[in-house]
Protein backbone atom coordinates (compact mmCIF):
# COMPACT_ATOMS: atom_id res chain seq x y z
CA UNK A 1 0.00 0.00 0.00
CA UNK A 2 1.32 3.42 -0.97
CA UNK A 3 1.68 5.88 1.94
CA UNK A 4 0.01 9.25 1.61
CA UNK A 5 1.58 12.66 2.03
CA UNK A 6 -0.51 13.47 5.15
CA UNK A 7 0.63 10.20 6.74
CA UNK A 8 4.30 11.12 6.30
CA UNK A 9 4.12 14.76 7.36
CA UNK A 10 4.42 13.90 11.09
CA UNK A 11 7.57 11.86 10.36
CA UNK A 12 9.05 14.73 8.36
CA UNK A 13 8.19 17.17 11.14
CA UNK A 14 9.85 14.91 13.73
CA UNK A 15 12.98 14.74 11.59
CA UNK A 16 13.24 18.52 11.43
CA UNK A 17 12.62 18.86 15.15
CA UNK A 18 15.86 16.99 15.80
CA UNK A 19 17.85 18.35 12.87
CA UNK A 20 17.91 21.73 11.13
CA UNK A 21 18.11 19.98 7.75
CA UNK A 22 16.65 16.77 6.37
CA UNK A 23 19.55 14.69 7.71
CA UNK A 24 19.98 11.59 5.52
CA UNK A 25 17.04 12.76 3.40
CA UNK A 26 18.52 16.19 2.75
CA UNK A 27 18.68 15.81 -1.03
CA UNK A 28 14.97 14.95 -1.17
CA UNK A 29 13.43 17.09 1.56
CA UNK A 30 15.65 20.17 1.26
CA UNK A 31 16.75 20.12 -2.37
CA UNK A 32 13.73 18.62 -4.12
CA UNK A 33 15.50 15.69 -5.78
CA UNK A 34 12.61 13.23 -5.84
CA UNK A 35 13.54 10.45 -8.27
CA UNK A 36 13.66 6.81 -7.22
CA UNK A 37 17.46 6.96 -7.48
CA UNK A 38 17.58 9.94 -5.13
CA UNK A 39 15.49 8.11 -2.54
CA UNK A 40 17.58 4.95 -2.96
CA UNK A 41 20.69 7.04 -2.26
CA UNK A 42 19.04 8.29 0.95
CA UNK A 43 18.25 4.72 2.00
CA UNK A 44 21.93 3.80 1.68
CA UNK A 45 23.09 6.90 3.57
CA UNK A 46 20.66 6.16 6.41
CA UNK A 47 21.90 2.55 6.58
CA UNK A 48 25.54 3.66 6.67
CA UNK A 49 24.85 6.19 9.43
CA UNK A 50 22.59 3.87 11.41
CA UNK A 51 19.73 6.40 11.43
CA UNK A 52 16.69 4.19 11.83
CA UNK A 53 14.17 7.04 11.66
CA UNK A 54 15.70 8.31 8.40
CA UNK A 55 15.75 4.79 7.00
CA UNK A 56 12.09 4.23 7.88
CA UNK A 57 11.07 7.48 6.22
CA UNK A 58 13.22 6.85 3.13
CA UNK A 59 11.74 3.39 2.68
CA UNK A 60 8.25 4.85 2.88
CA UNK A 61 9.18 7.55 0.38
CA UNK A 62 10.36 4.83 -2.00
CA UNK A 63 6.76 3.63 -2.31
CA UNK A 64 5.44 7.09 -3.18
CA UNK A 65 5.17 8.74 -6.56
CA UNK A 66 7.48 11.58 -7.53
CA UNK A 67 4.50 13.95 -7.25
CA UNK A 68 3.82 12.82 -3.68
CA UNK A 69 7.48 13.21 -2.76
CA UNK A 70 7.55 16.68 -4.25
CA UNK A 71 4.70 17.68 -1.93
CA UNK A 72 6.96 16.84 1.02
CA UNK A 73 9.84 18.87 -0.43
CA UNK A 74 10.11 21.99 1.66
CA UNK A 75 7.27 20.93 3.98
CA UNK A 76 9.23 22.19 7.00
CA UNK A 77 8.51 25.74 5.84
CA UNK A 78 4.77 25.12 6.13
CA UNK A 79 4.56 24.42 9.84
Amino acid sequence: MRPTTPQLKPLVRALYERSCVGCCLHIVLDDGNVTDGDVDFCVEVAKERGHRDCLELAQLLRHMTRTQRHKLYGYRCQY
